[in-house]
């Protein structure tokens, strides 16, 4: 148990370790952002999904396929849950803020596949601050090659 409190009490300083203290509130708007991001992924939720990406978002998968534009976005993103079905996972390593409107989210992508093999890849996200919101505008996912 000891350890475990320890690592929740730990989470929070990786996670936020490169936010300066005026920057944690935003920090936790784009942490609830991926999450809805990831919970509009899995829900196949177009809704969410349209109200969290800029209309000119784009997206880059690990095919090497780009996405331009919110209706390809959203559209691949749909696509690529029906052909590649399992639980996608996004946990924030990092945020990068280029300013107050602007910052770079890292992030572990893990898709557990139904048949029990998992896919270990990263994703990388530009979000913007629009409307009084923040939103994704573009999506980098890397499936990182073994080093022989």
């Amino acid at each position: 148990m000891k350890n475990l409190l320890w690592i929740i009490y730990l989470f929070p300083s990786i996670a936020f370790s490169q936010i300066k203290p005026g920057q944690k509130e935003d920090a936790v708007k784009i942490h609830h952002l991926i999450n809805q991001y990831s919970e509009a992924r899995e829900k196949q939720d177009t809704v969410l999904l349209k109200s969290i990406l800029t209309e000119d978002v784009d997206q880059l998968v690990s095919s090497g396929e780009w996405r331009n534009g919110i209706r390809e976005a959203v559209d691949g993103m749909l696509r690529s849950s029906n052909a590649n079905p399992g639980t996608r996972t996004l946990e924030v390593e990092k945020i990068r803020f280029f300013g107050d409107e602007t910052a770079m989210v890292d992030c572990r992508y893990i898709i557990k596949n139904t048949n029990g093999s998992e896919r270990n890849m990263w994703s990388s996200f530009i979000v913007i601050w629009k409307r009084n919101q923040w939103k994704i505008a573009a999506i980098r996912n890397m499936n990182p090659s073994s080093s022989n």
